[in-house]
């Protein structure tokens, strides 16, 4: 094991500063909208191309195309040769504002969000890509000026801190805290437009970014105090929905991190090829788990697994772990993720025996029972998990797929037992697509089985939510693209 130490202070204060800091506009806040996506009447003269609908489904293997059906609560873009794509501009102006929204990417799709029309937030499909830039998803678009010599009209964009993108075709969730251009009496700009902070899919990718004019693509290279939102509609498909708008009357004070005496260098871990740390892993609503270990890889996509459950917990793509709270001073044992988590739920036994196929799950507490057996390491260092249960021996290898796609799980048996049954998945909601791909939990990620011997997996009722369950004979292999 190889594991490289990496001190970052202006990583750490971001990351106090999220904790320590409510969001943006509790004092200055003057109204809080949600855009009803009932129909298009909060937008001006949208063109063919918008449509709002019920659902949305991508499709990995198609490029720029998504499937949707009628109803309303989804904003969505598609253009093609039938409808050409224009922007969508609210009839709303904005100044400071705080906006939220989720959005859904077709497969090799490109968009934008423009703040005030002129300062774009790239949308774009960027499964796979581990590094990121300016023009590419999540990015602030960079300005552009044809007077430079080629090769440098492009400049004052921000790339990301690090890729948090998550696959095609699944929710992800964007939270902007803007400042608009400030101006004096006579309407001379005193002030550049200013990202205060903006966090995708939970984690910050930027923070107290001035913007010294409009980007690239902007409706006016002429800034103003408001304007309205606007989506980009002639480049790809994409949808969105929960578009949530806190505006601000009067301009707000920037807000600076506020300053912490008991601020500490952060420990944090880069993933080297296939790191490992064994510590504990506290998960929202459950039990802390006290035997995890988490895996990191260079492709930066991690995981962690409970051994004492044999369990999957969680997997991310970006940084690898903050130790922090584990090995600052006398520490309290635990890691936590830097990147985009996707948490599988409460730890609980991944294999039971039933009596049938509406049985309750249950864990192996009695008889043969459930022994951990630790792990061994392969010649790449990979672990593969061993453990008892049911009178028969597993082993359980994870692997991060190509380009960091996600992962892939192989989980074997020594010896067949009659009416063993692995838990795919456990969620609020699981649908199965038309190629038998999974999609789990409101289209959080996707679940593909690649092998299983023949067995089927089907869902279930349990509790209020759903499970994916399969028979398992000899070999389970499945992946887990998100």
């Amino acid at each position: 094991m190889q594991l490289t130490f990496k001190v970052s202070p202006m990583i750490f204060k971001s990351f106090v500063a999220f904790l320590s800091f409510f969001w943006l506009g509790s004092t200055y806040a003057q109204s809080v909208n949600q855009l009803n996506l009932t129909d298009l009447s909060a937008f001006k003269s949208p063109s063919k191309s918008w449509q709002i609908v019920g659902s949305v489904q991508a499709d990995l293997s198609k490029t720029n195309f998504l499937s949707f059906t009628e109803g309303s609560g989804l904003l969505m873009n598609f253009p093609d040769k039938k409808n050409e794509g224009k922007d969508l501009f609210t009839l709303s102006e904005y100044g400071d504002i705080d906006l939220e929204f989720e959005y859904l990417m077709a497969s090799g799709a490109n968009s934008g969000l423009y703040l005030q029309g002129r300062y774009e937030i790239q949308l774009e499909d960027t499964w796979g890509s581990v590094s990121p830039k300016s023009n590419t998803n999540g990015g602030i678009y960079p300005r552009w000026d044809d007077s430079k010599p080629e090769g440098q009209q492009g400049f004052a964009g921000y790339a990301p801190r690090q890729n948090v993108s998550k696959a095609p075709g699944l929710w992800q969730k964007f939270k902007i805290s803007f400042q608009a251009p400030r101006f004096d009496g006579s309407g001379k700009k005193i002030a550049n437009a200013v990202m205060l902070r903006v966090e995708l899919n939970g984690v910050i990718i930027h923070d107290n970014v001035e913007l010294s004019g409009p980007t690239r693509g902007s409706i006016s290279n002429t800034e103003a105090a408001k304007a309205p939102l606007r989506f980009q509609g002639d480049h790809g498909a994409v949808a969105f929905k929960n578009i949530k708008i806190t505006s601000f009357e009067r301009p707000r004070p920037l807000e600076k991190s506020p300053a912490n005496a008991n601020a500490v260098d952060p420990i944090l871990i880069d993933a080297s090829e296939n790191s490992i740390l064994r510590s504990f892993i506290d998960l929202p609503g459950s039990p802390r788990v006290v035997h995890a270990v988490s895996v990191g890889s260079v492709e930066k996509v991690h995981y962690s697994y409970d051994l004492d459950n044999a369990m999957l917990i969680q997997v991310w793509r970006g940084d690898f772990l903050n130790a922090t709270p584990m090995w600052h001073d006398r520490g309290d044992g635990s890691s936590r993720p830097l990147g985009m988590v996707q948490r599988f739920g409460k730890p609980k036994q991944s294999i039971a025996q039933l009596s049938n196929m509406e049985a309750a799950w249950i864990s192996d507490t009695t008889g043969t029972s459930y022994k951990p057996k630790g792990y061994v390491l392969d010649e790449q260092g990979l672990p593969t998990f061993k453990y008892h249960t049911y009178g028969t021996s597993v082993s359980d290898q994870v692997k991060v797929l190509e380009l960091g796609r996600g992962i892939s799980r192989t989980v074997s048996i020594s010896n067949s037992v009659n009416n063993l049954y692995f838990r795919l998945a456990d969620a609020e909601n699981i649908i199965q697509t038309a190629d038998g791909t999974f999609l789990i939990d409101k289209q959080s990620y996707y679940l593909k089985i690649d092998d299983a011997g023949g067995s089927k997996a089907f869902i279930r009722d349990s509790n209020g939510r759903k499970e994916l369950l399969i028979p398992i004979v000899k070999t389970i292999n499945y992946s887990i693209l998100f």
